[in-house]
């Protein structure tokens, strides 16, 4: 369980708080809340993510159920040290699609006494490790998954299953192009796909000896 922290003052160094869990589970709307509480507490607040997510808002961080907050958008995590500066709290969404340097920019932060509060996907569409997400969370002092539902079975959800069709990386979308799936789903699902693309090669090989014959 995290239990939330207050900046100590006193205190030369801060900490990292990593929020991870698959699409539609709600890590945006829990840094959404803890970015507000210090705001209400008068904390200096900067809150960033990266440029290239514009789906719903250029300059706001904004959650599935359109609860909203003021943010910086930046192209890499190197320009975010300088917008920092004399910060109390950092915010940052979608962190898997920063490069690799933000698990130093972090630290960084962190060790300059700054309260770092990081928020991203944990898993990829193919439920591998989500780009510096694996760091991020090894080297926090607190990090919180949070889980959606299911659409199939109802059961708590920690994977994010691509519908759409496609294999890029990075794919940014909504409800029609991902769903959050269980183990077994998600499991059933990938076989479902390995089967399809199967059968079509086998079909093809079928189809190419036939015209050898």
């Amino acid at each position: 369980m995290f239990l939330e922290n207050t900046v100590n003052q006193k205190e030369q160094f801060g900490w990292i708080e990593v929020i991870c869990g698959s699409m539609f589970s709600g890590k945006t709307e829990e840094l959404i809340r803890r970015l507000k509480r210090a705001q209400f507490a008068r904390q200096k607040v900067e809150i960033f993510k990266p440029a290239v997510d514009i789906r719903y808002d250029e300059d706001k961080v904004v959650s599935h159920d359109s609860n909203e907050i003021l943010s910086t958008p930046v192209p890499a995590a190197a320009n975010i040290p300088i917008l920092a500066d004399g910060c109390d709290v950092i915010g940052i969404d979608e962190a898997q699609f920063f490069d690799d340097e933000i698990v130093k920019i972090c630290n960084d932060l962190a060790n300059r006494g700054m309260r770092v509060i990081v928020a991203g996907l944990d898993m990829d569409y193919k439920g591998n490790p989500f780009g510096p997400m694996p760091a991020l969370m090894a080297t926090a002092e607190y990090v919180t998954k949070v889980h959606a539902v299911c659409t199939r079975t109802g059961n708590l959800a920690n994977y994010s299953y691509r519908k759409a069709q496609s294999d890029d990386l990075v794919l940014l979308g909504e409800t029609e192009d991902y769903e959050p799936l269980s183990r077994a789903a998600f499991y059933k699902a990938q076989l479902r796909e390995k089967v399809r693309k199967m059968d079509v090669t086998e079909a093809e090989q079928i189809s190419q000896k036939k015209k050898a014959q």
